[in-house]
């Protein structure tokens, strides 16, 4: 059993600390993307019954918020959609700068621009997005956005396509040379008339399953990388590329409701994942990378060189972390992703 968790004395933060909290925890998630053993070691330790939600977007679970009317303690959004949770009032200003366990996150992941300092946020799991190729199918060169953006012959109807449009919209500027969060309207004319002509190309745009890909239904599609690893590790004819135009990086963050009403449990369990061993758990279930310094050490050994976690050299300087677009730019970018999904 773990020691007791203590935080420093804030305003109106009450001291969290006893090793046997109990009462509940209901945290709402991505599917597929909390590890069963996480939570078993969570609800022992603590003497908390857990429960999760999941969802299957960014934007599903900030309309869920905005409805209200949840048990919801917990919530997992992506960097470019925290800002968003925060300015609308949303989420609690927990301090995770101030527990026990914030001297183990990778400095790289703290005075981060979507949650400065970390007072909202705690590392969840963190990726990249890119293509996934059967190789018995596509003999080519796998690291390119035309893999889906102007799919080549033998993938042409055989492309999933994550409906995320962060992730579709960046990999589509980055192709045609903008920025992330360009206003620019020549690129951006560009990207609507490439993502259009892409479309019927393309056979599905779902959150798929790894057996979509290795039963043969997909031979290639647009994926986060942990997704990537997954199906290389069930068919190793599967390939992830990492698309030299540019490809998104993104991280996922636990995040605390204000409407919380279990918000001490919630606080312990943004504690408790900052803990390498338990950060460890998280990254070996769903196959990404944690923000948890010294959580390698406890990873399982297929992830510590894996390529799909550790970006080759010859990439790392093609991905660019993706910041939040102001509201005006979101807005020209649904258009075009309304138009795409018609």
């Amino acid at each position: 059993m773990r020691l007791p968790v203590l935080f420093l004395s804030l305003p109106g933060l009450a001291l969290a600390g006893t090793a046997h909290a109990e009462g509940q925890l209901n945290i709402f998630n991505w599917g597929e993307y909390t590890n069963p053993e996480l939570i078993e070691k969570f609800e022992k330790t603590y003497g908390v019954e857990v429960t999760i939600t999941d969802f299957d977007s960014n934007d599903t679970a900030l309309a869920k918020a905005r409805q209200g009317g949840n048990d919801f303690d917990i919530v997992v959004p992506s960097s470019t959609f925290v800002p968003i949770w925060i300015a609308e009032g949303l989420l609690m200003e927990t301090r995770p700068d101030q527990m026990e366990n914030f001297h183990n996150m990778d400095p790289r992941w703290i005075d981060v621009s979507f949650d400065p300092g970390r007072h909202y946020t705690v590392p969840w799991q963190w990726g990249t997005t890119g293509v996934v190729v059967d190789t018995e199918v596509y003999k080519g060169d796998p690291n390119t956005s035309s893999i889906v953006l102007d799919p080549p012959a033998e993938l042409v109807g055989k492309i999933n396509v994550v409906p995320e449009m962060g992730d579709v919209m960046t990999l589509a500027i980055l192709a045609e040379g903008g920025e992330s969060c360009t206003d620019d309207m020549e690129v951006l004319k560009r990207v609507h008339e490439k993502l259009v002509a892409a479309k019927p190309k393309w056979l599905a745009m779902d959150y798929a399953s790894v057996e979509k890909f290795t039963g043969g239904d997909y031979a290639a599609g647009l994926i986060w990388s942990g997704g990537g690893m997954r199906i290389r590790l069930e068919a190793p004819r599967f390939v992830y590329g990492y698309p030299r135009e540019g490809y998104p990086i993104w991280m996922d963050n636990v995040a605390v409701l204000k409407s919380a009403p279990n918000a001490e449990n919630a606080r312990l369990f943004q504690n408790f994942i900052m803990d390498p061993e338990n950060a460890a758990l998280i990254s070996a279930y769903a196959r990404y990378a944690n923000g948890i310094a010294g959580s390698e050490a406890f990873m399982p050994e297929d992830m510590r060189e894996a390529p799909e976690i550790v970006i080759p050299a010859e990439f790392v300087g093609m991905g660019e972390f993706t910041p939040p677009c102001s509201p005006d730019i979101n807005e020209l970018y649904t258009r075009i992703w309304t138009d795409l999904l018609k």
